[in-house]
């Protein structure tokens, strides 16, 4: 008897024993869940910190981005009310976008993963858009689909430059004042500058889905030959050194969307006018897709769109009208949100170079902003002059007359950006371009 009940106290003991490990286990695996900042080193797999209810910082706060709490304040003055998800939006009218809703900053100052939310239905009822394909996918997770793309006018308000003077370059508005800013972005106050495809209500005609090309300047695209494929598309980008003349027939002749940021164009003009770059593409469809780096970026865009001369800084005294043509008005110009590139940084491209000393130089090159902009705006992406596995095999530029292999430098992670290309493309969320 007294043996049965000593095999009872240890069957209950060894039991107990066994549900206190279980229940550690399990706090262990809750204790992961919020993905310490640490897992910033696996960069393929940060996609996976965000729950699918609400964005999430690298350290576990949430966010809610897409619902109103009691804490959310109206950014704009037209809000509209009882919009469905499947309403479209008139291109030509600025009832079409709703007021954004402040997410609660993060507590971090770098990494910033808290972002204003906006809700504009579609522009278009493509049954095979990208935004209807990406909850069946590994980026579901991380892509948020009320994220502003595009910044305008009534974005500057003391709040939110409260909020984005915490982040430094194109990921905030570090160093700029909120006098500065408001009198720099007022110049951006229609519906075109902040709908990326803003004539898409003349263009589509009976299209149920915009078609984007975005076209790279990777040497891959010499002797391609997908210059009439590219020009088929509604929309096609190109960024920064983008030399046409001459290269029709492998990159096409049309530019919709041109993107740069004012760095990146000095440079261009400078490095591949031997090579024949004169400045942007200049047409009538063309609009031109500024990326803020910092003030210079804002001052140009001014002085494009006032028709005046750039008032200070290192471009004091140009006329912008040599870049973009004497045509250009404020209604071509357009201006990626810096919580769209700190989006794109820390939840698509979150290289290891943020866990250096150089990571406040750090940001997705400005191909890839692009790539990922249209991402986010069109129905369908076809990718085209963009790093693929073999790109040692081809010159850095198409238009190289002599065989440059391609620079890596601090400031952007092409090799991580060219995974990410794979993924996407893997993933039937763009066609890239490969000459296999």
């Amino acid at each position: 008897m007294v043996a049965n009940r000593r095999l009872v106290l240890g069957a209950l003991t060894v039991a107990s024993l066994l549900c206190v490990y279980v229940l550690a286990g399990n706090v262990h695996t809750l204790s992961w869940s919020v993905e310490p900042l640490k897992r910033l080193a696996q960069a393929s797999q940060w996609g996976d910190l965000a729950p699918s209810r609400s964005p999430t910082s690298p350290h576990g706060h949430a966010h809610n981005t897409s619902t109103p709490s009691a804490h959310t304040s109206s950014l704009a003055d037209h809000r509209v009310s009882n919009v469905s998800d499947t309403d479209k939006v008139d291109a030509t009218s600025r009832t079409g976008r709703l007021s954004r809703q402040e997410a609660t900053p993060t507590s971090d100052p770098f990494i910033g993963d808290a972002y204003m939310s906006e809700d504009v239905p579609p522009l278009t009822d493509c049954p095979d858009a990208i935004r209807g394909r990406v909850p069946k996918t590994q980026f579901a997770r991380r892509f948020l689909k009320n994220i502003p793309v595009l910044q305008w006018s009534e974005d500057a308000t003391p709040d939110e430059h409260r909020r984005l003077s915490r982040y430094a370059g194109a990921h905030g508005w570090g160093g700029v004042t909120f006098q500065e800013l408001a009198d720099m972005l007022a110049v951006l106050n229609s519906s075109a500058n902040w709908i990326m495809l803003d004539d898409w209500k003349q263009r589509g005609a009976a299209s149920r889905c915009s078609r984007c090309a975005v076209v790279g300047n990777g040497g891959i695209l010499k002797d391609s030959k997908k210059g009439k494929e590219i020009d088929d598309h509604h929309y096609v980008f190109r960024t920064n050194g983008a030399i046409i003349e001459g290269f029709e027939e492998d990159v096409g002749t049309r530019t919709t969307h041109y993107t740069f940021s004012t760095n990146t164009l000095m440079n261009s003009m400078r490095n591949y006018a031997t090579l024949g770059y004169r400045g942007p593409p200049r047409s009538q469809e063309t609009r031109y897709v500024f990326l803020p780096d910092h003030d210079r970026d804002y001052l140009l865009m001014k002085a494009a769109a006032l028709g005046v001369t750039v008032q200070r800084g290192p471009e004091r005294g140009i006329d912008p009208s040599r870049y973009f043509g004497k045509d250009v008005s404020a209604n071509k110009l357009k201006m990626y949100h810096p919580d769209f590139i700190r989006y794109l940084r820390n939840r698509f491209l979150p290289s290891n170079t943020l866990r250096s000393k150089y990571k406040n130089m750090y940001r997705p090159s400005t191909g890839a902003v692009m790539l990922l902009a249209a991402l986010h705006t069109c129905d369908q992406v076809s990718a085209y002059g963009f790093m693929t596995p073999d790109y040692q095999k081809y010159s850095d530029h198409y238009y190289d007359r002599r065989y440059h292999p391609v620079g890596f430098y601090i400031n952007h992670d092409l090799r991580l950006e060219m995974l990410l290309w794979q993924q996407l493309h893997a993933a039937g969320l763009i066609e890239l371009y490969t000459r296999s």
